[in-house]
Parts: C-alpha cells; structure tokens; sequence
C-alpha cells in the first residue's frame, strides 16, 4: 500500500480483498521455473516473488497492490477478461451513462481522497469519449488512470472495428503515457502507469492492445514507488525566509497544492499565517484551502472572488504563493480592479519547477521554490523562527488588522447590496428568485462536511463568492479548462470516495443537458448525490458577452426547459422545484439528509435571469464590420445595465 494512503480517511482500505487468493490462481499450474505455487498468494507476497498468472490477472493484482478499490466506466468487450475477476479482486465497478462522465467521476474520486481515480472503457468510441474529462483533470492536477484498451495488434492498422489512434489523442492532456507492448510486461507496466500518477499529481493513461490481457506468464506484481517530497532548495528557501521576515505587509495565497499536499499543508499555512500575522488568500476555485472561519481569511483572489482578497494583496509589499502556478484566470483584474501588487516582492512555491515565475515573471528580488507547499510553508517558518529580532510584520499588525477587518466588513456589506439591486426582477415574475439570494441561502444551509462541486455557467461562476470552507479537499470545480458537465459527475465521484459525507452540484441549465442522464447511475448504483439546478433559461456566460459587446442580439442563448425535477423523478430519483427564497435552505437540507437514506434529489431552484461579471473581459472587444451589409451589427459602446434586455421589469 502507498504510505500516503494511509492518511485518507474518508476510504476504507479493502484489507482483506488485497490479501484474498484469486481462485483462479489456486487452479492454474505452476512450470518448473523458480515461480512460487498459486497457493501462497498474497498480493504483497507476489512483491518478492514470482507467480504464475494470466495477464488479465496481473493487470488487475497490480491495481490492488496500488490501493484501487473503485473504477468509473462503461462496460466493454475489450477488458472483459479482466472486468471479470474486478468482484473477487475487491474493486467495485460504477457503470455509467457515458465516459466522459466517468472520467469527472474519476477525478471527483481523486481530488477528495488523494488516492488515484480510475476510468477504463471500450476501445475506440468509448475511449475518445474520455477526452474533455481527462483534459479537466489534466489543468486540475487530478491523479486520474486512464485506462484505455486498444484494438488488438493482429489487426492494428487494418481500419478494423472500433479502432484509432490512442495515444496521439492524449498526448498533450496526460502528465504520462505507458503502453503495454508486450503481455508478460503487463504488471510492470500498469505498476509504472499507476506511480506516474501520483508521482505527476495529474492524469496518466495506460494503453493495452485488448489481445494482450490473455496470455499469461511468471511475474511479480510492483509495490508503489512512492517519491518522497521536499520543501525545495536550501539557498532559495533562507532568501525567502529573508524577505518575509523583512516585510511589513505580507499576504499569502494559498492555493491547490496546498490542499493536494499529503503533510497536511492547510495547517502549515495557518501556522506561517498566524505567526506573520498575514492574510490569506486562496486562488481562483481552490476556496477550501483556508479555513473561512479563520481571522485571516480573505477569501478567493480572481474571477467572482472577494474583494477583501484583492485589497489585501494590493496593499502587500510581500506575495507568499503556496501551491500554485499562479494561472491568470486567477489573477487578471475584477470587479474593475487591478489589484496584483507588480512592485512587491513575490515568493511562489509549487511542486512544479517549470511552473516558477511563467505567468507572473520573476524579478531580480523574487524567489521561486520549487517544492511541497506544506513543506515549504513549514521551512520557511523554522528559518523565520531562527532570525534574530521579530518579523517587520509584528510591528505593523494592529493597523494592518484594522484595515483589513473592514475590507472585510466592507465586502459582506457589497454583496448584501449586489443580492437587492436587482430585486424588481423577481417581483416582476412571479416564481422566480434573484440568483444571488439563492447562493446566500444555499451558502447559509451547507452542512460543514459538504463537497461541493460547481459546473461552469454564470450562475455557478457567481458562486464562488459565496462558497466557503472550512476543511480542505471539499471544493471542486471545472477549474480552467473550464468544461460543462463536470460538476454532477465529479460530485458522484467524490460521494463513492467519500459516502459519510454530502456531496452537492451546482450546475446551469444548459449544462445540466449533459449530465442529467447520470440520474439514472446514481439511481442503479446508490450514489446518493445532490444536484442544485440554476433555472434561469439561458446559457448565462455566453448570454452575458452578447449583452455586454453585441448589442443584446440573442443567438442560441435562450433555453425552453422542461421541468428538471419531474424529470429526475421520471427517473426514479427526489425532485424538488425551489420558486421562493424561503425554501431554498429547507431544501437544501432535506437533500443531504436524504443521502443518508440513500437517496439522489434534484433541487431545480426558479430565478431570474440576471448575470454576473463575464468570464473574458480580457479577451472581448465591441464588433466593428466592415462590409456594408453588416454594418448594423456594429457597437461603439458596452451595455449600460450590463443586464439582459429580457430581465423581467427592466426597462426596454
């Protein structure tokens, strides 16, 4: 077993599945060779010794030696042989509705537990569904196996059925890639895949030709090759520990590799935070990388973050980043404001080197760590506590606390304001609420322990400020590759990961188009989940661009929606139509207790459609054409309401 495993609390490690003696090994004989008899199997004896095995054998052992107790797919032909010995091995198979979920799901697996996800599917089809989910995971940093059978090698290249290229497919979205070429090396190989995942944080795809899982041979199954991680350079980690203990205004900015550190890094930050008695922020979608009940909590830094991050930061003559390759979704400007501080010194930790300094490039001063986030954090703090004199930044604590308590103050206050501007929507129509309202509610009813999961859309962008947590690994989001679809299905995955604790989506009404069906899996597998359905009748993000540079010219943006919760009752799960704000809580509620009975709710909430701040301000500009014929479609000017012109009560 990985050491690391043993930290990962919320999945019950299946003991007595990996030391069980497959049945078939018992019956299979045994050559003259040195290989030891089938009937003194156990999975980590076969560690030093060699067994006579079939390779579907082999490939299935090494992913019990490797901890796997779960796999995300759609059942098929091509991996038959070994999905056959998955019950007797101890590793459950979800079945899906389709694999690009699966792999979501798979992702969803990994980001709550640390442990590697794993989806595996038919060959061709199956396997080119994967694609969008192993490219989330990709930008994600998700440990997620992506195993993919391939058609066999006695008619590769003949153009046979089901048949592609595999690997050039994957190749810019996979941290690694690892093709059997041979049978006898299928327990070497899968063994290599499974500690690429781990070792690159991110997806990794294992490529069998689907003839090669029969056969057999005399082989060892590989324990984990685990990597153990360091805190970064002696030399770059005192030149850190120099300047911020120089600094006056320090602020740090937690990030994913924060949460993804096995030394359990938010309590690092918290220590480094209280002894400089420094704010901190967290990056763009990672708002579980702070405790948001701490005093120093600013809240998420970037797209529909909080303003007390950006003021904090600006204010900093010191950026500690911990975990993060600093992407500049998460640090362009926002709600008007330019906020990174360019004349302060910036220290950026992440386990990926080539990360350092590429986005926000180094200056002289800087220093870049290339290290675990937690480690780091506690390095940098040893070599504080050993500086002669106190850190600059004690002596302007009181007014730095002063100012950034009532940014604080200042911004609960805004978004109570921002919740009411609009309120003459919701009165206009009646059964129809303002979003923003929704998400208090919601943030309001949350259960501690929550995983909560948030699609890409506007209303779930609009929710990042409004998410907070209080333990780490329970936020997941699409992050920058920025797909629909993801949340339901990452949620699920992390319910399977995690089933003591209530898992929650929220998702668009055109994005939950693409992964409603997965009702139906939740239903057939009791995979009691949670999805919050925003019905605003429109594709929101996209909705907001054409107000904002197009004129209000509406192209394939408005939806006609069906009732999603007579829907999910169709299919045989709770649904539940939320038209008023004072049942959003109570529904939220009732939702995550009914997990506990095993049961999946569809809570479609009514609101109105107003938007939130567009995604890519950076990157839109007003259409001047130039052909007389469409010179009507120029612009000159943005909207002035920055509201669609069909928001109820707005003036036309």
């Amino acid at each position: 077993m990985l050491s690391i495993l043993s930290k990962i609390k919320c999945v019950t490690s299946n003991t007595t599945a990996q030391a069980r003696v497959l049945s078939t090994l018992k019956k299979t004989p045994v050559s003259e060779s040195n290989a030891a008899t089938g009937s003194d199997y156990t999975t980590e004896a076969a560690s030093e010794k060699k067994y006579l095995m079939t390779n579907s054998e082999a490939f299935v052992e090494t992913m019990v030696a490797h901890g796997v107790d779960t796999t995300f797919g759609i059942v098929g032909s091509a991996f038959m042989d070994s999905l056959d010995l998955f019950p007797d091995a101890g590793i459950r198979f979800v079945s899906v509705q389709h694999e690009q979920n699966a792999a979501h799901m798979a992702d969803g697996y990994a980001r709550v537990t640390g442990k590697t996800g794993v989806c595996i599917a038919q060959n061709g089809p199956g396997i080119t569904n994967f694609v969008t989910g192993i490219a989330a995971a990709y930008w994600a940093h998700s440990p997620v196996m992506c195993i993919t059978p391939q058609a066999g090698t006695n008619t590769e290249g003949l153009g046979g059925f089901q048949e592609t290229e595999q690997l050039p497919i994957f190749q810019p979205i996979t941290k690694a890639q690892v093709h059997v070429s041979n049978g006898a090396r299928m327990a070497e190989l899968t063994g290599v895949a499974f500690d690429a995942c781990q070792r690159e944080n991110g997806p990794v795809q294992l490529n069998i030709p689907r003839d090669l899982f029969y056969g057999e041979s005399e082989t060892t199954i590989p324990s984990p090759n685990v990597v153990e991680r360091s805190a970064g350079g002696e030399q770059s980690l005192a030149k850190a520990a120099k300047l911020i203990h120089n600094a006056k205004n320090p602020v740090i900015l937690s990030g994913g590799g924060v949460v993804m550190s096995h030394y359990d890094g938010v309590e690092a930050v918290k220590e480094l935070a209280e002894y400089l008695h420094a704010p901190v922020a967290t990056t763009y979608l990672h708002n579980d990388a702070f405790p948001s009940d701490h005093n120093l909590w600013a809240g998420p830094l970037g797209y529909c973050g909080h303003k007390t991050a950006m003021h904090a930061i600006a204010d900093a003559d010191c950026v500690i980043v911990l975990g993060s390759r600093l992407g500049p979704f998460g640090t362009n400007p926002q709600y008007g404001i330019d906020y990174w501080p360019e004349n302060a010194h910036l220290i950026q930790v992440d386990c990926d080197a080539t990360k350092l300094g590429r986005v926000k490039a180094f200056k002289k001063s800087d220093v870049g760590i290339a290290g675990d986030a937690s480690l780091a954090a506690r390095a940098i703090l040893s070599r504080l506590r050993d500086i002669d004199g106190e850190a600059a930044s004690v002596s302007t604590k009181d007014e730095r606390m002063a100012a950034f308590n009532k940014y604080r103050s200042d911004w609960e206050a805004e978004m109570d304001e921002m919740a009411v501007a609009n309120q003459f929507a919701a009165d206009a129509e009646e059964g129809r609420m303002v979003p923003r309202q929704v998400l208090r509610e919601l943030e309001k009813a949350m259960p501690d322990d929550a995983m909560v999961s948030t699609d890409i859309g506007n209303s779930c962008s609009v929710s990042n400020g409004y998410l907070r947590f209080k333990k780490p690994r329970s936020y997941l989001a699409a992050m920058t590759f920025g797909n629909c679809g993801y949340a339901f299905p990452a949620a699920m995955g992390a319910k399977v990961a995690c089933p003591d604790r209530p898992a929650v989506a929220y998702v668009g009404d055109g994005a939950w188009g693409m992964s409603l069906n997965e009702v139906l899996t939740c239903v057939r597998e009791t995979i009691p989940t949670t999805a919050v359905v925003f019905n605003n009748r429109q594709w929101g993000a996209e909705k907001k661009n054409q107000v904002l540079w197009f004129g209000d010219r509406y192209v394939g943006v408005n939806l006609e929606n069906p009732s999603f919760a007579e829907v999910a009752r169709s299919m045989g799960a709770e649904g539940v139509t939320v038209d008023s704000i004072d049942q959003v809580g109570d529904a939220l509620r009732t939702a995550c207790e009914a997990q506990k009975e095993g049961k999946t709710t569809v809570i479609e909430v009514m609101t109105t459609r107003e938007l939130g701040d567009p995604f890519r301000r950076d990157a839109m500009r007003l259409p001047q054409r130039h052909l007389k014929k469409y010179q009507g479609t120029n612009e000159d000017k943005e909207s002035v309401t920055e509201q669609p012109i069909d928001l109820a009560g707005a003036s036309k």
